[in-house]
């Protein structure tokens, strides 16, 4: 038997290491949410695929919410950023860097500091943090929006972007650009829009 068959040819391993770090990336993801005490799922005891009212304690603590396109907006940006930061990396390495700055925002968000930010500044008056399902579905969400900006390119996920935060206002009073706004500089009267009645 030839080492040829033993070792696989360079070309092969560039291509596995992207898709090992892309692997990696929601299991280290989940186990530092836990390290912070972040739930692994809702805390009702029961799983559900989906809550559509972002006024109700389970948003953000199953699997899929209104805010799960929020970070399909992520995506999108984080491929816009990626895609200009680093144009001479291979698309599977930028794939997998918007994968750990995704991972690395669900970690940040999740901190104490973070979430009484959320409390204070927005709407958000009973957020206690995501679940680790959540925030993993949420890295998905961000993954299939870095996806479809890669397939759209520029203007024409430019056309999403603005479509989803269109949609979004109108359907939940929020999107990524004012969750932006609200953490950074909050508003009083978009802060009294957004809250639940």
């Amino acid at each position: 038997m030839t080492s040829e068959f033993i070792t696989p040819p360079p070309t092969s391993r560039k291509r596995l290491l992207p898709l090992l770090a892309m692997l990696l990336v929601a299991p280290g993801m989940a186990l530092a949410l836990r390290a912070q005490g972040r739930l692994l799922a809702c805390a009702c005891g029961e799983f559900r695929l989906w809550v559509g009212d972002t006024c109700s304690s389970e948003n953000s603590q199953q699997l899929f919410d209104p805010y799960s396109f929020t970070h399909i907006l992520h995506g999108i940006l984080l491929f816009w950023l990626v895609s200009l930061a680093f144009r001479n990396l291979a698309p599977q390495w930028q794939f997998s860097l918007a994968l750990v700055l995704e991972a690395l925002w669900e970690v940040l968000e999740n901190t104490n500091f973070v979430i009484n930010r959320y409390r204070e500044q927005t709407a958000a008056l009973g957020y206690t943090g995501d679940t680790v399902i959540n925030s993993v579905s949420d890295l998905l969400c961000a993954g299939f929006g870095f996806w479809v900006a890669r397939r759209l390119g520029l203007w024409r996920s430019l056309i999403v972007f603005v479509l989803l935060e269109v949609v979004l206002f109108f359907w939940i009073r929020d999107g990524l650009l004012l969750q932006i706004l609200m953490l950074i500089y909050p508003v009083n009267a978009l802060k009294a829009l957004q809250m639940c009645r």
